[in-house]
C-alpha cells in the first residue's frame, strides 16, 4: 500500500503550537511537506502572547528531518492573515495546504456573555479563518491546486450550553467552507470542515472523565488525507474523534408545497406542520442552486 506523501507542497496551520495543529504539523512535516507553523503563543483566552509554542512545533519538525518556519501573527486581523501567508510565500514560493485550527474560548451563558467576548471569539474563529484563507485561495487559483481545511465544532452545528459566541463563529465556518468549495472547484481548489472532539488545553476542562480517551492524534489522520491531493472530497463536514469518523450533512426534506403561486394561510400550515417537518427522504443539495431546483420541481406536483 502506498503512503500519502506531501512532497512539494506548503502548508499553513494556524494554532499550529499546540493541541491538534501541532499534531497536523509533524505528520505533514513528516510526510514530506514544507509548514509554516503558526502560532501568537497567547493564553486560551486569546490574550497575551510569545514565540515558545510555535518555535517548539518547528523544532520538533526540523529534527525529525522536516523543513518548517515559524509565524507568530495574529490571524485576527487582515493584516496577520497577510503576513502569515507571506510568510509561505516568501520561505517556499507557494502555498497548497491551509489549516484553519487557530481558536480561543470565552464560555458565558447568553445573558452573561459581554460584547467584547462575542467580538474577541468572532475574530480568532470566523474572521481569521478568512483573513488567513483570502491570501491563500488567491496564491492556490494561480498553480489551480489548493486545499483548505476549517475546524468548526458541534456546539455550533448542534448546540452547547454556554457557547453562544463559539458555537455562532463555528457554524459561520461551515458556510465559509461551502462557498469556498463552489468557488474552487474549477481551480482544484478543495474545501472541507472538520469538527474534532479531541483533549486539547481549550476541552480539557468541557471533557472531563473523557478527556483521556480523546487524543489529538485521533483526528490528525482524516485533516491530513483530506488535505492531502490522494483527496478529491470537497464541500464535506466530518465528526472526528475517538478513532470515530462520521460525517455530518445539511440536507432538506421534502416537506409540504401548497402549488406554485398559492399563498397558504396560517392555518394551513399548522394542519401540514407534521409533513413540513417530516425527515424522511431528504436530499443533501450541493448549493443554493440545488435547493432552486428542488424547489422548482414542487410546482410540478
Amino acid at each position: 500500500m502506498s503512503e500519502v506523501r506531501f512532497d512539494n507542497r506548503v502548508a499553513v496551520i494556524t494554532g499550529a503550537g499546540g493541541g491538534l495543529g501541532k499534531t497536523y504539523a509533524l505528520e505533514l512535516g513528516r510526510r514530506g511537506a514544507k509548514v509554516v507553523v503558526n502560532d501568537l503563543g497567547g493564553a486560551a483566552d486569546g490574550t497575551g502572547g510569545g514565540a515558545n509554542m510555535a518555535d517548539t512545533t518547528v523544532k520538533e519538525i526540523t529534527e525529525a528531518g522536516g523543513t518548517a518556519v515559524a509565524n507568530y501573527d495574529s490571524v485576527a486581523t487582515p493584516e496577520g492573515g497577510e503576513a502569515i501567508i507571506k510568510t509561505a510565500l516568501d520561505s517556499f514560493g507557494q502555498v497548497d495546504i491551509v489549516i484553519n485550527n487557530a481558536g480561543i474560548l470565552r464560555d458565558k451563558t447568553f445573558v452573561k456573555l459581554a460584547p467584547d467576548d462575542l467580538k474577541a471569539v468572532l475574530a480568532v474563529h470566523l474572521e481569521g479563518a478568512f483573513y488567513v484563507s483570502q491570501p491563500a485561495f488567491r496564491a492556490m487559483k494561480e498553480k489551480s491546486y489548493g486545499r483548505f481545511m476549517f475546524t468548526a465544532s458541534t456546539a455550533g452545528i448542534f448546540g452547547n450550553f454556554g457557547q453562544t459566541n463559539y458555537g455562532a463563529a463555528k457554524f459561520g465556518l461551515v458556510g465559509l467552507s461551502n462557498v469556498l468549495s463552489i468557488e474552487g472547484k474549477k481551480y482544484n481548489i478543495n474545501s472541507n470542515v472538520i469538527a474534532p472532539i479531541a483533549n486539547t488545553r481549550l476541552t480539557k476542562e468541557l471533557l472531563g472523565p473523557l478527556a483521556d480517551s480523546l487524543e489529538p492524534e485521533q483526528v490528525t489522520s482524516l485533516v491530513c488525507y483530506l488535505v492531502s491531493e490522494e483527496s478529491d472530497i470537497t464541500h464535506e463536514i466530518y465528526s472526528v474523534g475517538g478513532g470515530k469518523f462520521s460525517r455530518i450533512f445539511v440536507a432538506m426534506a421534502p416537506g409540504w408545497a401548497a402549488g406554485k403561486g398559492a399563498k397558504p394561510s396560517i392555518e394551513e400550515v399548522r394542519d401540514h406542520i407534521d409533513q413540513i417537518r417530516n425527515q424522511e427522504g431528504y436530499a443533501v443539495p450541493g448549493s443554493i442552486g440545488d435547493e432552486m431546483k428542488l424547489l422548482m420541481e414542487s410546482f410540478k406536483e
